[in-house]
């Protein structure tokens, strides 16, 4: 059929008059007759108007296909997600396994149901498996504690204040070239055990100790090196050597959320100051970096912050990572800005932690703030230590197993049996044990207190020991630096970093390190 007689067809099909479809689309009535009787033909305009009106599509006014556009949208209940394409740290009904491993731990009277999470979460993803696990979601919410629970795990601040043994050290809090100095330290140890481990984050102590030894660097004292990986190193681990990040290849300290936290803090005190707020830190979160910037809990709070939850439902909604690592991650810029002040360092630190984490995902991030505090003005690590611990609260699982590597090694225990312990406790190949707070803050103090004041040592037991490799090496790396100074870190871990770093936060995608240490210092003093 000619465009002509399709045209006609249409408008006597609509029962429209020449007159009238001249008045929809503009023209005059001639120009319709014209183009009914293939005198002349319609504009793409026209032609686009004309398809709008008849409902057809170009390809069907024009090449007379004869097909009507079909009205397809789905009706709102038939719209669902894509179950198989959500990120499995956004997804609970994924991660029913490490829900009920989690609730155990919490001392949750959950242990008859734990055949029932896992049989869930091998379903098919879709949403059948969702509302099964909206309703075990439910079960963990109404479970009650286990009579015979030890510990005492409060998440608000009023009561972990109550449940502590506070720790006083009155040191001489340092000013003037001196802060300078052990700022500086702090930043640049930070940096520099936080690239010791990246090369070898998610690395298991089987393949990781072996490559160490194969490359002559076990026990660990220098960086790993691309220099050092061959290509029959490349085919025999699983690990994959090839991409990981490598001192002799980065051109400044690389992006990684061990230092965007520290960042992101500093950006949190510069806009709201030392009274900020947890609300404060969600809004700097959703504004300053991409979703895929954050895991675990981190990447949970963030789904829960965007679909209007508040702190602390953030930390509690269908978060089955709330007492991993994330928060002790975060902490150092408190310590940072609190020189001798602890209890404060550890407060802000709660804050920050809160939107996240409870329990003890909250009392790692206090420990670490609190022993930066204290590292400001004491190089005694033991006294570092025990401040830590001395804002959290005792009864916790956290200050018990902190407390026993501290008691081993006062007892004249190896370090390499120290740390067997953390492995005997803790399942490296279990992503719950081996980026749980827990485990990672015993390697923290091991490596504070077999390390001696040696930096180099310190970062190197940290990393070497496994589990979550780059942010133990930060935080000790941070620590230490704290304590003794940039003039107590040799430049062979320095010199890769360069003066800047990398980031993931908008706006501040490189940084010069100087101009972190600057800020710091103008925190300290407001």
């Amino acid at each position: 059929m000619q465009l002509a007689k399709r045209i006609y067809c249409l408008r006597t099909e609509n029962g429209l008059s020449r007159e009238k479809l001249a008045e929809i689309l503009g023209v005059s009535k001639q120009a319709v007759q014209k183009w009914e009787s293939g005198k002349s033909t319609p504009g793409m305009d026209k032609l686009i108007k004309l398809s709008q009106q008849f409902r057809v599509s170009l390809d069907s006014l024009i090449c007379d296909t004869n097909v009507r556009i079909a009205e397809n949208e789905q009706k709102p209940d038939a719209v669902t997600p894509d179950y198989a394409s959500i990120a499995n740290w956004e997804a609970y009904s994924k991660n029913l396994s490490l829900e009920i491993e989690q609730s155990t731990d919490e001392g949750l009277d959950v242990e008859r149901f734990r055949d029932v999470f896992r049989a869930v979460e091998k379903m098919d993803d879709g949403p059948e498996k969702d509302q099964m696990a909206n309703v075990l979601f439910g079960i963990i919410g109404s479970a009650k504690m286990k009579n015979d629970y030890p510990y005492v795990e409060p998440s608000d601040i009023q009561n972990i204040r109550l449940c502590r043994k506070e720790h006083l050290y009155k040191g001489k809090k340092p000013s003037g070239s001196v802060l300078e100095e052990k700022i500086r330290g702090a930043w640049y140890g930070r940096m520099g055990g936080c690239l010791l481990g990246k090369t070898v984050e998610c690395m298991t102590t089987d393949e990781l100790i072996p490559m160490l030894t194969e490359t002559g660097n076990y026990p660990m004292k220098r960086y790993i090196r691309r220099s050092d990986i061959t290509d029959e190193m490349l085919k025999k681990y699983r690990f994959n050597l090839k991409w990981s990040c490598y001192a002799d290849k980065v051109k400044c300290a690389p992006a990684d959320d061990d230092t965007n936290y520290t960042v992101l803090a500093q950006t949190v005190i510069e806009k709201y100051g030392k009274d900020f707020k947890p609300d404060n830190v969600g809004s700097t979160w959703l504004a300053m970096q991409p979703k895929d910037a954050y895991c675990t809990a981190e990447r949970v709070a963030y789904r829960n912050l965007v679909n209007g939850f508040r702190p602390p439902n953030t930390a509690i909604y269908k978060n089955p990572y709330r007492e991993w690592i994330g928060a002790q991650i975060r902490a150092d810029y408190y310590g940072y800005i609190n020189p001798g002040n602890p209890q404060l360092a550890a407060e802000m630190a709660w804050r920050d932690a809160s939107i996240s984490h409870i329990k003890n995902g909250i009392y790692g991030a206090m420990f670490v703030a609190a022993m930066l505090a204290c590292a400001a003005v004491s190089s005694d690590v033991k006294e570092v230590i025990l401040c830590g611990l001395g804002e959290i609260p005792q009864q916790s699982r956290l200050h018990q197993r902190v407390s026993e590597v501290l008691g081993r090694f006062e007892s004249g225990e190896r370090c390499d049996k120290v740390m067997a312990y953390v492995h005997q406790l803790f399942n490296e190949y279990s992503s719950h044990g081996w980026c749980h707070t827990i485990s990672n803050a015993m390697i923290v103090t091991a490596a504070l207190l077999y390390g001696g004041g040696d930096y180099g040592k310190s970062i190197c037991l940290a990393v070497q020991t496994g589990f979550d490799t780059d942010c133990n090496g930060a935080t000790v790396g941070s620590i230490v630096g704290m304590m003794y100074g940039i003039s107590r870190i040799g430049r062979e871990w320095t010199a890769p970093l360069g003066d800047r770093l990398d980031t993931h936060i908008f706006g501040h995608e490189n940084v010069k390190t100087e101009d972190l240490i600057k800020k710091t210092l103008e925190h300290i003093s407001k």
